[in-house]
């Protein structure tokens, strides 16, 4: 991916705009149209119904998990496809454009690991300081934990200049996707835990998550 290209992408994840979603029985804009048509291909490889895209309102603050370690902020986003549908249509384009962008090394890491690049749990992680002074992290120490097991990365993809000296100045952000193996499933409770601070909110979004999905497959019918 082009620098310029890759950091017009990142600004747009971060900023996240919700956007509203479209009034029942007006019709789709040709964004819309173009978006059902490049996820027609997941909708059948899921294995699952999924809800339609572009008509989801949550902003990614919701579905997003924050840690608080001292002067570090950390905040972890599921880029699981079925979970992506449920935000604002400018959201969901960044994060699937994210999400794809990385397809080339996941094919690497599933060549060298034996798995599948289409089948990795994939998140968006970002780190940010908060505190005047330069701030240190270690991205190897996120671990997600869910039905009685332990997942840790197997491989960190760096999205942000400077994130391999794993250091931080004041207000700035660092950010990669955390690519994980396939078993740990997004749509399960699952506790974050960044060294010895921990988040369980997640079956609390999930039930949003839940929420917005109906909303969405009313629309969808209207």
């Amino acid at each position: 991916m082009r620098p310029a290209y890759h950091a017009l992408l990142v600004a747009a994840i971060a900023c996240g705009a919700p956007q509203r979603a479209p009034v029942a029985g007006s019709p789709a804009t040709p964004q819309q149209r173009t978006d059902t048509a490049a996820t027609a291909t997941m909708d059948t490889t899921a294995g699952a119904a999924l809800i339609p895209p572009g008509l989801g309102t949550l902003r990614q603050d919701d579905v997003a998990l924050r840690l608080d370690v001292f002067s570090l902020q950390v905040r972890a986003l599921p880029l699981d496809e079925s979970i992506l549908r449920t935000l604002a249509a400018d959201s969901y384009r960044a994060l699937r454009d994210l999400r794809e962008s990385q397809r080339e090394q996941l094919d690497a890491i599933a060549r060298r690991t034996g798995g599948s690049s289409t089948t990795f749990a994939l998140w968006y992680v970002s780190f940010f300081g908060a505190e005047l002074g330069e701030t240190r992290f270690s991205p190897m120490d996120l671990v997600i934990s869910s039905v009685g097991r332990d997942f840790r990365p197997l491989s960190v993809l760096p999205l942000t200049p400077g994130f391999a000296q794993h250091r931080l100045r004041q207000r700035e952000t660092h950010s990669a996707v955390y690519v994980f193996e396939g078993q740990l499933d997004a749509n399960q409770p699952l506790i974050v835990t960044y060294e010895t601070t921990r988040n369980s909110d997640w079956t609390a979004t999930l039930q949003r998550i839940e929420r917005e999905r109906m909303l969405i497959r009313s629309r969808g019918r209207s």
